[in-house]
């Protein structure tokens, strides 16, 4: 307790940064879901990938774990209300039914209580962007461009969109393990077993269940493949 009462100051003005970078985040999406006449779908994925860079301020700042996961209690509450009442029209505009949102913030407080208190914050970041850049990429990069049709569960797919989701995630998972660990070959091994654990697990989503599995799986395979590896080197 003590501890935390002197992280206090710090922490506002740590909460403070994140809160100007979400408040532009939103302030963006309102204004292309308000006054002009995007897909509903476009607002969703600005609010989408603009969050989940919060994770990267997160770590930079060195905010503190229980700041991580009260705040994607809270977020998660939120969704929860937003799907009864309109609050961000920008989030839950679209016409298909998806806990997306919700599962969203879930994660955020899940990947963050695990790898805060470890110290490898890293992978809670590569867990959330794989999601959210990945994901986000892949849907409209999919439907602007999907012509070979795929369907998993009764749901439409594009060898497009999955294909973007596996580069995107190869991608981005490469450069959090090169500033972490280096160019070294676990780096481009881990990076390539995680964009064919995202890609498949965004392929067969339904309900938006992706935003949980995706980086909850992708930072699951990198942690423990990167264990398993270390370990095997002693």
């Amino acid at each position: 307790m003590v501890s935390i009462v002197a992280e206090i100051p710090t922490v506002w003005l740590q909460i403070s940064l994140v809160g100007i970078w979400l408040g532009l985040i939103l302030l963006v999406a309102e204004g292309l879901n308000r006054f002009t006449s995007v897909d509903p779908e476009v607002s969703r994925k600005v609010v989408h990938i603009g969050t989940g860079n919060v994770i990267l301020l997160a770590w930079w700042l060195e905010i503190p774990g229980w700041v991580g996961i009260t705040a994607g209690i809270l977020a998660a509450a939120i969704a929860l209300i937003s799907y009864q009442v309109p609050i961000l029209p920008s989030l839950n505009s679209i016409n298909r039914q998806s806990w997306g949102t919700f599962f969203y913030a879930v994660t955020i407080s899940i990947l963050v209580a695990w790898f805060w208190p470890l110290q490898h914050q890293e992978y809670a970041a590569l867990g959330i962007l794989v999601m959210t850049w990945g994901d986000g990429l892949a849907a409209v990069i999919g439907q602007k461009y999907g012509q070979h049709i795929y369907r998993v569960w009764g749901i439409k797919k594009s060898w497009e969109g999955s294909a973007t989701m596996y580069v995107v995630s190869f991608v981005v998972s490469s450069l959090i393990l090169l500033a972490v660990q280096g160019n070294v070959w676990q780096t481009w091994a881990v990076s390539a077993v995680v964009a064919v654990v995202a890609a498949s697990l965004e392929s067969v989503s339904k309900w938006g269940v992706d935003n949980l599995t995706v980086p909850l799986g992708s930072a699951a395979i990198a942690f423990f493949l990167n264990q398993f590896w270390v370990i095997g080197n002693l």
